[in-house]
């Protein structure tokens, strides 16, 4: 732009800038870019856990694509830059909630696909005892398994979308019960095929999650282990900590559903058996007020038989099936929760090794499959 009518009448000397404001104003100007890189383009992790091993390991350091799905905007827009939830080192909130804005998010490249490796803010944050906004909740990694509109069942730890097995993640763990010699699991083995002991039941048998191939060649590898055997939980036996936490409904990790992933628009008949499986996502995610009243379901304190969603879910699980809390815990996960998908590693650190080998150098950049 010509700035010479700005410029006109005032004095040509030109004042020179001083250190301090020039590296102020660097700082701003770096501040604000990665404000708007983060939010809108691509944002750094690290994982903390091992629910996705052998995918992602502890200590992996990841970026996550925004524009793959959309960038959503910020829900919460006054907080403290490139915190999540709280202050580093004081350890109080590092936003102030008095403002939320309402869902919204920028056109993406595609939707959620099953496959998919997402970053999603954890759904059962939104109704604890210490509430936050959703975009300040916890940041969960899990692979996407069944996507809006989908039937989702699981038989002996298989996974079926509309009555199809679906392939199991390349590097996908389960669980095998072991049983040895008097030598046992040696650390060697246990670092060679990247095994994780579950627990140990006798002196001679173990459970181990580690893939499929590193079980067969385990059994193979050594003349030590006498037995390698799938364990899988048995088909109709209850575990109370499964989604949607029914005892009419019996079913465990290993043997689930069927399901149907609501979809936006889609309308659902509602009775007593679908009633528990859908209440959280019309009460919670959706913000309705739900009530039974001996057979009548009341919906915002009208009488109905039906609802229509507001939104897309998604069904979110861990590659490592036995050592992962995911939706077979707590259910779908809505839309606006989605952060990201996760495309490759740039860092990966193995904290328990010594210092010369603590870097993964065969992880950095690596594509997330």
């Amino acid at each position: 732009m010509n700035w010479r009518f700005w410029k006109k009448g005032r004095s040509r000397v030109k004042k020179k800038k001083s250190a301090l404001h020039e590296w102020t104003n660097a700082i701003v100007f770096a501040v604000i870019a990665a404000i708007l890189i983060r939010c809108l383009f691509i944002e750094a992790f690290v994982i903390p856990s091992g629910s996705m091993e052998g995918t992602l390991l502890v200590g992996d350091f990841l970026f996550v694509s925004k524009v793959n799905y959309g960038a959503r905007m910020p829900i919460t827009p006054i907080s403290f830059p490139f915190s999540q939830h709280t202050m580093p080192l004081l350890g109080t909130k590092s936003y102030w909630d008095g403002i939320q804005l309402p869902y919204f998010r920028l056109p993406g490249f595609s939707e959620v696909k099953k496959g998919d490796v997402v970053v999603f803010n954890y759904p059962l944050d939104i109704d604890s005892p210490l509430y936050r906004p959703i975009d300040k909740q916890e940041n969960y990694i899990k692979r996407c398994e069944g996507t809006a509109g989908d039937t989702l069942s699981i038989r002996n730890d298989q996974v079926y979308i509309n009555g199809k097995p679906e392939a199991a993640p390349q590097y996908s763990q389960s669980s095998f019960l072991v049983h040895t010699d008097s030598t046992g699991i040696s650390q060697q083995l246990i670092n060679r095929f990247n095994i994780t002991i579950r627990q140990q039941l006798t002196t001679h048998d173990f459970e181990l999650l580690m893939t499929q191939q590193a079980a067969a060649e385990l059994k193979a590898t050594t003349a030590h282990i006498i037995s390698v055997q799938e364990y899988n939980q048995l088909n109709g036996v209850y575990d109370p900590d499964i989604f949607p936490h029914d005892p009419s409904l019996r079913w465990n990790v290993d043997n689930y559903g069927p399901i149907i992933i609501p979809k936006k628009g889609w309308t659902v008949k509602l009775n007593s058996l679908n009633l528990p499986i859908y209440s959280r996502a019309i009460q919670v995610y959706e913000n309705n007020k739900l009530l039974v009243l001996g057979n009548d379901i009341l919906i915002n304190g009208k009488k109905t038989e039906t609802y229509t969603f507001k939104m897309n879910y998604y069904w979110m699980m861990g590659d490592n099936r036995r050592n992962s809390e995911d939706s077979r815990f707590w259910g779908f996960v809505p839309e606006n929760h989605i952060v990201g998908k996760a495309v490759f590693t740039w860092m990966s650190v193995d904290s328990g090794a010594n210092f010369l080998n603590r870097i993964r150098w065969s992880r950095i950049f690596r594509v997330i499959h």
